[in-house]
């Protein structure tokens, strides 16, 4: 709802003209630049993910502000005021509130994009190759939550003398994995299903539930300093039986799926069943505190056994190749590079820690790699990079300690810039390493050589 005092100012004709053009022209800019840069990538033989995260830093905060989440507090772009605020009739300081007040929808349909894209990787993800890496996933998320996590603190608190919970914080920040990112980097290199990739997509859901206990620890020091044992067991025993019910639906509720979805005629049943479930899941995951993206990924884990699997994965690709897109162009419009400048002295600071904090998050999921044990020959350096980048879940973490008071200006720079840092390079790095494993794509994960 608009703000009273614009209302008075502003008829409802003219606040639905300034939506509407700022609805589809906010649509137009993300997929005409996405889908260029991405065109690019393709072009060059990089994910078409970096293409979009690329435009995403083109149109918004650091490039020519477009696209601006309200919560970085920049200006918009004041050609693009002047122009909807002419065909509008309105001022410009009226677009900038209808702007902010609608943002919230473009947000929301990014949301439906990470979800989509997880609901689709679980449904590739096979759930007999999953349990088949299932100690090895194991052994990789806790070492890549472990190390960044003790690594980071440790040195901010005695190399770097930052006060212990902000040290804390920062280390917390560097605990999860991207999932999106990751599951759309091996998909599009057609490595999902091979054993590497099925102990990276396992190893990022646990790394998920690992980071939301943590959060949940720092969120209680961050209140009033009292650490209670209670809640935070009730949330690790929540995590418990939420994945213990996914891998029991898993395995026996596909059939009754099949049974209803074959009574159905009318038409688009297929995509509207698989939503259905999708967001049951999802709203089972947030009504017992979890993310609501782990619930898309056991959505699609548990429709992995249906016999319209197939259709659909057909049916949620383009829904994933529109919405997908939103979400990672949102990523980049909040990235502001210009902390990375070293000619500013009051950069100086930040950019050392954040040297610092991308060397130990590189490191700590890296390693994390070489952690497991397997019969098997695997590329381990496959595994430790695909945990490497942090996207959106970095910023979630950023954006709760500035929105707290908890970080200092340069030490939010720093993990900004871990963050920036660790989602650019997995890409750029796994293609790289995967650029000569044609050979093992798409090849399942039990006969991995």
């Amino acid at each position: 709802m608009l703000a009273p005092t614009l209302l008075l100012e502003v008829d409802n004709t003219q606040i639905e003209t300034v939506e509407t053009l700022l609805g589809v022209g906010r649509y137009m800019v993300i997929f005409i630049v996405a889908r260029a840069l991405a065109e690019l990538m393709v072009r060059l033989k990089l994910p078409t993910i970096l293409g979009e995260l690329v435009a995403g830093v083109l149109i918004g905060v650091t490039g020519l502000h477009l696209i601006l989440p309200p919560a970085v507090h920049a200006e918009l772009n004041q050609g693009m005021l002047d122009l909807i605020a002419s065909c509008s009739g309105v001022t410009p300081e009226d677009v900038v509130e209808v702007y902010n007040e609608s943002f919230p929808s473009l947000e929301a349909t990014s949301k439906l994009g990470l979800y989509a894209l997880l609901f689709l990787t679980g449904l590739e993800s096979e759930l007999d190759e999953l349990m088949a890496v299932g100690k090895q996933a194991t052994t990789v998320a806790l070492t890549g939550v472990i190390l960044p996590f003790a690594l980071g603190t440790a040195g901010l608190y005695y190399l770097f003398h930052v006060p212990l919970f902000p040290a804390v914080f920062a280390g917390a920040a560097m605990t999860a994995t991207s999932i999106g990112i990751t599951a759309s980097v091996f998909g599009e290199l057609k490595f999902l299903k091979t054993r590497e990739g099925q102990t990276v997509i396992g190893a990022a859901v646990l790394d998920d539930i690992f980071g939301i206990v943590i959060l949940a620890v720092v969120v209680a020091l961050a209140g009033d300093g009292v650490l209670s044992a209670g809640p935070i067991l009730k949330l690790v025993l929540a995590a418990a039986v939420f994945v213990a019910v996914a891998l029991f639906l898993s395995r026996t509720a596909a059939p009754a799926f099949d049974w209803i979805l074959d009574r159905l005629k009318a038409p688009g049943e297929v995509v509207v069943a698989g939503f259905v479930v999708l967001g049951f899941c999802s709203f089972a995951a947030e009504a017992i505190g979890l993310e609501a993206a782990l619930g898309a990924f056991a959505a699609g884990l548990i429709l992995s056994a249906s016999k319209h699997t197939h259709a659909i994965q057909q049916s949620v690709k383009p829904l994933v190749a529109l919405f997908a897109t939103v979400f990672f162009v949102l990523i980049g419009s909040s990235l502001d590079l210009s902390v990375m400048n070293p000619f500013n002295a009051s950069n100086h600071e930040g950019l050392i820690v954040a040297l610092f904090l991308l060397a130990v998050a590189i490191a700590g999921k890296v390693a994390s790699g070489w952690s497991y044990f397997s019969k098997e020959k695997t590329n381990r350096l496959v595994v430790g990079l695909g945990m490497m980048p942090r996207g959106e879940v970095g910023l979630i973490f950023l954006g709760l300690g500035s929105q707290a008071g908890i970080l200092s200006a340069p030490l939010e720079a720093a993990i900004l810039l871990m963050v920036i840092g660790t989602t650019f390079l997995a890409p750029l790095l796994l293609r790289l390493v995967l650029g000569g494993a044609e050979a093992r794509v798409d090849k399942p994960a039990e006969q991995a050589a």
